[in-house]
Formats: structure tokens, sequence, C-alpha cells
């Protein structure tokens, strides 16, 4: 595609997402049915497959099916095969890890400290993926989707006391026990606007084996956003790759979820052959951290919108950039107006929950990039922020995240499957955050009592075996300086052992 033709595109692609987003927000695909054929298309306007361009460009969202099992050989990497562009998808995943901490220097805690004492624990995580696909047109398809997800066990100090928490699988309340619960129920609906057609890796939240090369796509439900935004196929699989939650996510994207990471909302998406634009409107928690959700979308929401790239710094090579910009409305509080109410004798502690107003807004921007090197190593790196003004709400406590790595397969030691990576994050929070914490504030995640600031710098390496044709196991190691981002404490390691399977 020519890079002048570009603009026109991305014109044509805003105006289509803009209507699009009528139907996403008000939940319903109506319009999107009434496009449906009622009968095949005529001869002279059937599909055509079209060559992938030579472009050194990495596949779309929906292509690499990240997130899910893995599509490439289902005969081997997956414990049952599941046949590509079927009309129904049933498929699972179970993850165990243990996770234990080594003393560490600790002179003071507070009530969300990173403990400094010895500690072990084990998390579990079961997903039953299902999807049905009613028909098998190309240009106009339609997946219906329920997921069934159980989360047990505990993370170490309850996850709390690091902004880059070392296991992503943890519900932040282990109060909700692992009762199974809907994690995601979606319609998702394609709408083609080219006869060419090009393939894609059939997964649990795209059963199509072949898409429009130029499309429309939509979804309405409940969802996670990292589903479909801020995706990175080097550190975006807490299953299959690094752990730490602010290397499979940008730490600063504070994206609308409650307690377990899920919302409702609806998305439209605009995609080419080698870029793509998609936007998305959420439902925010009621309170940081919270289980319940806010449906007045007119009071509360988060919009995300964001831009991919897919071609590659190296001739020969593939690789992708995205760019994400956020912004949530929702009942927060103000750092600042907290740490006031303190110094003036207002309350006794630092309390950012009495000083929430409605409308608050937090906005921010991230960057995310990948790169095969070799046909063996690839590397990537994310940068976020945020404006840090009101209080850390939906992810993790962090307003700038910048974090480098990359992985290595075994092929050179005849073991294709397997993996080694490593990578390094850190994070920062702003002044009015640093004198919230150091006043004896707490967020929720973080709260010493009181507060050295250092940026909170983490080392992660991992390796992973495929052992049989679903099942893998792996061994990683995490290092972490200034935990919460206290100077005064740390430095702490963490080892974890995990075993996963995608059957």
């Amino acid at each position: 595609m020519p890079i002048m033709r570009l603009p026109l595109r991305l014109a044509i692609a805003v105006r289509y997402l803009a209507g699009a987003m009528m139907v996403c927000v008000t939940g319903s695909v109506a319009v999107a049915q009434t496009l449906l054929p009622d009968a095949p298309e005529p001869q002279d306007n059937k599909i055509s497959i079209a060559a992938e361009p030579d472009s050194g460009a990495v596949s779309s969202v929906a292509e690499r099916g990240e997130r899910s099992p893995k599509a490439d050989d289902p005969a081997t990497l997956t414990m049952f095969p599941h046949p590509e562009g079927g009309t129904y998808w049933i498929s699972g995943q179970a993850n165990v890890i243990f996770q234990g901490r080594l003393p560490f220097h600790s002179p003071y805690e507070g009530p969300n400290s990173f403990l400094g004492s010895a500690e072990y624990k084990t998390s579990l995580l079961g997903t039953l993926f299902t999807a049905v696909r009613p028909w098998k047109s190309i240009r106009y398809q339609n997946d219906l989707i329920l997921n069934v997800e159980s989360s047990g066990g505990r993370g170490l100090s309850q996850a709390l006391g690091l902004a880059g928490f070392t296991n992503l699988d943890v519900v932040r309340n282990p109060n909700l026990g692992s009762k199974p619960y809907l994690a995601r129920y979606q319609i998702h609906q394609v709408i083609g606007l080219t006869n060419d057609a090009i393939a894609q890796a059939s997964g649990p939240f795209a059963l199509a084996d072949l898409v429009p090369a130029r499309r429309l796509e939509f979804r309405v439900g409940r969802m996670t956003l990292p589903d479909f935004f801020d995706v990175n196929s080097v550190g975006s699989d807490s299953h299959q790759q690094f752990m730490n939650w602010t290397v499979d996510n940008n730490g600063a994207w504070d994206y609308a979820a409650d307690t377990r990471g899920y919302t409702v909302g609806g998305m439209a998406e605009y995609d080419d052959r080698v870029w793509s634009i998609r936007f998305g409107i959420y439902a925010m928690p009621v309170v940081a951290n919270g289980i319940d959700l806010d449906w007045a979308f007119s009071r509360a929401h988060g919009n995300n919108t964001e831009f991919e790239l897919r071609r590659s710094f190296l001739r020969g090579r593939t690789g992708a950039s995205r760019i994400l910009f956020f912004d949530n409305r929702a009942h927060m509080g103000n750092y600042r107006e907290a740490v006031q109410a303190f110094l003036d004798g207002e309350d006794a502690t630092p309390d950012i929950t009495k000083h929430a107003n409605f409308g608050a807004l937090k906005y921010g921007v991230g960057y995310n990039g990948e790169q095969d090197v070799t046909d063996n190593l690839r590397v990537f790196a994310r940068f976020s922020w945020n404006d840090g003004a009101t209080e850390s709400f939906a992810y993790t406590e962090v307003e700038q995240t910048v974090a480098a790595g990359g992985d290595y397969t075994g092929a050179r030691w005849h073991r294709p499957e397997d993996k080694a990576g490593l990578t390094v994050v850190t994070n920062a929070i702003k002044k009015d955050h640093q004198n919230y914490l150091a006043n004896g504030g707490l967020g929720f995640i973080l709260g010493d009592g009181k507060l050295s600031y250092g940026r909170e710098t983490i080392v992660e390496g991992y390796y992973n075996w495929h052992a049989w044709r679903g099942l893998y196991y792996a061994v990683d190691v995490q290092h972490i300086n200034n935990p919460g981002y206290n100077n005064a404490r740390g430095p702490a390691w963490v080892g974890s052992v995990r075993g996963h399977v995608d059957f």
C-alpha cells in the first residue's frame, strides 16, 4: 500500500468507526445483522484469496490469537486438535504458578507492604473457552463467545506492596474465592469491505480461518481489554512468557476493569493489510479495585484508542508498533487534595477515598513495539505515562513505565517450542502520589506507612519448556529493586515454577 494513500484510508476508517460505536455503546448488533446477505453472493463478486504483502508486517490481533491456546500446530501444541475454520470452538487451559520469596531488608512495614519475611504462595487459574460461528460467510462473519473461568490461590503478601506485582494470574481480592464465574461473553461481528481474503489462525475469539483483507470488526459484551489493546507477541502472555504485571501490560495504562480484570462495553476496529485502528468504551468500577461496575456510562467510563502499524525496522523481518491513548472518568480521588486535608488537620491520615469526585478525569498514553531480529530472537519495548493527579483506580499504582526485553527460541538446541526470555522494567509515580504514600496514605496496592522514594525496577527471566503436546513447564526469577518505590526496603528476589496445559 503506498504511503501517500494512508491518510485517505485512515479518514475512511475513522468515519466508519464513528458510526460503529453507536452500535457498540447501545449494546446492539441489530444494525450489523441487517447487512448480512440473504443469498449467496453472485459469481462475479466472489471472494478471492489474496497473497500477503511482502512488507515485513506481522499479522493483525485477530490473526495472532494472543492470550488463547496456540493455533500454529494444534496436533502438537494442544492436548486435542482444534480444526481450522470450524463452526464451533471448545478448548480450555489451566495455569498453576508456585512463587516463593527470600527474606529481604525491611526496617519497617505498613498495611499494604510487600512483606520482608520468607513466604510462598500458589495461584490456580482455569478457563473454558467456547464459541459458535452461525454461518461460514467470509465477508460477513459472526462469532458468539462465552468463557467460564475459575481463579484460586493467593499471591505473595496478598498481592500487595509492589506496583509491578510478580504474578498476573492473582486476583487482587482473595476473598472472592475460586467459585467459577463468567469471564467473557461477546458478540463479534465482521463486515468485509473487500472481496480479497487473507488467512488468520482460528482461535476462541475469532473462529474463521479466512477474513477480508479490509474489514470492520465489532465486539459487544464482557471482555478484558488486554485481549485486544496493548497486545505484544513477545510480552503479553503470562501463561507462556513473563509473569510480571508491568511487563505483560503497560503499567501506566489504568484500563477499565473490575477486580478480576474484566469489564463490559463495546469496541470497533478497522483492519487493513498493514495497519489497524481500534476504539472501545467500557464501564469503570464503582470504587478503586472494586468488583462492581458503574453502569451509568454518562458519569463513569473508560475510552481507549489504539493505532497499530505492522511494519518492520529490519528488511526481511516482521515488526509492529502500537500507540495507545486512554481516558477514564469515574468517582476518583485527588492525591494533592488528600495530602492537603491531612496537613490542615482535617484527616488523621491521608485518605484519598474522602476526596473523590464524580467525573474525575485520568488520562494517559502508551507505546508498544516488537521486532524480529533473527529467526530465533525477538525483542520488544513498552512505554506509558499518565497524568498522576487522580488516584490509581483499576490496574496498578504506576504513572510511568519503561520496559524492554526479548525472547529466544530453543531451535538451536533442537527444542523449537521452548523459549527463554529476559526483560527489565522500571516504574515511577509523580510527586503528589509520592507525598501521599510518604505521609502514610494507602492506595489499593501500596502503603508502607512512610516512603523514601526510588523508582521500582524489576528484572525478570524465564525458561519455558514444552513437555508434550499442550503441556508446558517454566521456571522464572524476578529481582525487585525498591519494592513499592521504597528504597529503604529491599531488594527482593522472587522465584517461580509454572505448569500450563492447553486442551
